[in-house]
């Protein structure tokens, strides 16, 4: 696996590479900026996946995403940030990025989340995008637990049971518990109905 990571911030940078590079299959190069993430991707391309610190130079907020996708030399890329709040992890999904990663994490679920994204699936920790939410007393939130709101946070994703049960570390029949009782609570015909009734009432 080829990645790329840029950042400006030299001992973030530097602490990731060396972390990913322990894994025997993954081979890093890092970039200081946008514009030598770009040069490196067009000079040394294609990358399995593309990391870009949001606040770095030269991202004028999603705009450098937004160039590095439109090159069409590498996919996917993803934005990482130790800041950023859920409606900018939301924006860059929605503006074609693989995936957000909080610098928060820890090293070993980094790792998972790089695999993830690498192989073309969409990433961001359940915990991150439902914080706020729960912060915010939804009032759609206000009658389910911190748990339930996490799953409804992956089924928003689109994520299967087994997913969400890995990214809690959770069984998937507790999963599968969960979507029922948030099906009821929520008086969702389904789990794609429920996601639906949770993105209109703006809790994802």
């Amino acid at each position: 696996m080829r990645l790329l990571i840029a950042d400006d911030h030299d001992l973030v940078r530097e602490t990731l590479a060396a972390f990913l590079s322990r894994e025997a299959d993954i081979e890093v190069t890092v970039a200081a900026d946008l514009e030598e993430a770009c040069a490196i991707i067009d000079k040394d391309r294609p990358f399995d996946l593309v990391l870009l610190d949001y606040s770095m130079p030269g991202m004028d907020g999603l705009k450098g995403l937004e160039r590095v996708i439109n090159t069409g030399a590498t996919r996917p890329v993803a934005i990482m940030s130790g800041t950023a709040p859920k409606a900018v992890a939301q924006e860059a999904l929605d503006a074609g990025a693989i995936g957000f990663l909080p610098k928060t994490m820890a090293a070993a679920s980094m790792v998972n989340a790089v695999r993830f994204m690498a192989a073309g699936e969409t990433f961001v920790p359940v915990k991150f995008m439902t914080e706020e939410a729960e912060e915010e007393t939804n009032p759609l939130a206000k009658g389910l637990s911190p748990r339930e709101l996490e799953v409804l946070g992956g089924l928003c994703r689109g994520l299967a049971n087994k997913e969400i049960a890995r990214e809690l570390d959770l069984q998937e029949v507790t999963i599968k518990l969960h979507v029922k009782t948030l099906c009821r609570k929520l008086e969702a015909k389904n789990r794609t109905h429920a996601a639906m009734i949770a993105k209109e009432a703006g809790l994802f």
